[in-house]
């Protein structure tokens, strides 16, 4: 059965609160109207209310002030604001007052629903998040996560477990690659058997293919004694190839013939030994621009590229963040002997919007840091480093101009360096004159 979301609207003018009823009546919302803040608050503590979409300027009572009310008194009502003095302090505000979406008069029916829409989506984000968190965690294949993006990759990992082709595995840094690389080992007929991760880019070059292939004595200087290589000693299980991209022309040829015979021959030996193993092969690059720029062997990557996995960034995955959170948190509090039981709501709503450049490992890093450093039970927003709270971005619209634009960028720039504007001028490609300029200028 669909959900009908309630939503009020606040307004002084009784011609904007018609039009607004009937445009998201007609888009299949219950909608109440009120004409000012004290009538809306009235009705807030009588009735159920998804969404309160309100005027920013209204006699006594304000639209900011009413979102601020709204904020602290009922966690499970969204706010939109809207306004016919649209302007980037106002926008600004509105969303540190805690609206959720900034829309300028004059608007289409079709911007409104829009936007509407935009925000009962990030409610129901923030409603499965704030379940997840109190919940049983959904841990598969050692992985948290139940949103669509993470259900994909355990499918995938299904299909891998049943097979013993090779798994090129494609994703970001600290999404978990070695992970899901695991996952299919442990779950195929060679769970028995050795898993044996090699790190490509972290192994110099001139010792990677001793690493791989072994070595016999004599063979160069220092090689005391025979050594296996990882091929050998994984013999019957599976070699994780991670940031195979970083492998040299001469490397990648020898991988290629590995592949297709299966045969090592150890270094300074002339005779080739057979060996059964699976390889699963990784790379936070993307190897087929890598093999259009001559730089990875095309022949290769075909040969690797027999299933292909993507695993989905954090940020793609917006409702398995409360359940690693929580994960994180009761794992960092017990690894600290401490009692750190819950994350604020509006604390998790910023977890949620961040972009997490580092992914799952920044994510981790950052629980325990915070677990580190707190004294009460409670992580707040007040805890969270100031670049993850500067992240929540001031919605745009296409009422304001492109120096309007581009200044707010500017501006988040800075705020990411800390003010330090010769790092900001060389982000945005500009010199510091041409900053201070800009920074200055009117809007």
């Amino acid at each position: 059965m669909k959900i009908e979301y309630r939503i009020l609207v606040v307004d002084d003018n009784a011609s904007t609160l018609e039009i607004i009823q009937r445009n998201l009546t007609s888009g299949g919302y219950k909608v109440y109207i009120s004409s000012n803040a004290m009538d809306a608050i009235s009705f807030l503590n009588n009735e159920k209310v998804d969404l309160v979409i309100t005027d920013y300027k209204m006699p006594k009572v304000n639209g900011l002030e009413l979102t601020r009310y709204i904020r602290e008194n009922y966690h499970d009502t969204e706010v939109m604001m809207i306004t016919g003095y649209p302007s980037v302090p106002g926008a600004v505000n509105a969303i540190k007052g805690g609206a959720e979406e900034y829309l300028a008069k004059p608007f289409t029916s079709e911007e409104l629903i829009q936007t509407v829409n935009k925000v009962i989506e990030k409610l129901e984000v923030i409603r499965s998040n704030r379940a997840s968190f109190n919940s049983s965690s959904f841990e598969q294949y050692g992985m948290l996560g139940n949103s669509n993006a993470i259900k994909k990759v355990y499918r995938e990992i299904e299909k891998s477990n049943r097979t013993v082709a090779t798994v090129l595995i494609n994703g970001e840094s600290g999404t978990g690659k070695e992970l899901i690389a695991r996952a299919i080992h442990y779950g195929s007929k060679r769970s028995s058997s050795p898993f044996v991760p090699i790190n490509c880019g972290a192994i110099p070059e001139t010792l990677l293919e001793s690493e791989l292939f072994g070595h016999v004595k004599g063979a160069f200087t220092g090689a005391d004694v025979s050594r296996a290589g990882f091929f050998l000693t994984a013999d019957g299980g599976t070699v994780f190839l991670d940031e195979i991209s970083d492998t040299s022309p001469a490397m990648q040829a020898r991988l290629l013939r590995f592949l297709q015979e299966k045969e090592v021959c150890m270094v300074g030996d002339s005779k080739t030994r057979k060996v059964d193993v699976r390889v699963i092969a990784a790379s936070n690059k993307d190897l087929l621009s890598l093999v259009k720029k001559g730089i990875f062997r095309e022949d290769l990557y075909y040969r690797l590229n027999v299933i292909s996995i993507s695993v989905p960034p954090l940020r793609e995955r917006e409702g398995d963040i409360a359940i690693l959170a929580n994960h994180f948190l009761k794992k960092s509090s017990q690894e600290m002997d401490c009692e750190i039981h819950e994350i604020s709501e509006e604390a998790l709503k910023i977890l949620v919007n961040y972009s997490w450049p580092g992914n799952i490992r920044e994510f981790e890093n950052l629980i325990l840091r915070l677990v580190v450093m707190k004294e009460d039970i409670q992580i707040s927003v007040a805890d969270l480093p100031s670049h993850m709270k500067q992240s929540l971005k001031v919605q745009q619209n296409l009422h304001r101009t492109l120096e309007a634009v581009e200044k707010e960028y500017i501006q988040n720039v800075l705020n990411h360096v800390d003010g330090n504007k010769t790092k900001a001028a060389g982000i945005l490609g500009i010199s510091r004159k041409t900053l201070r300029t800009k920074l200055l200028s009117p809007e």
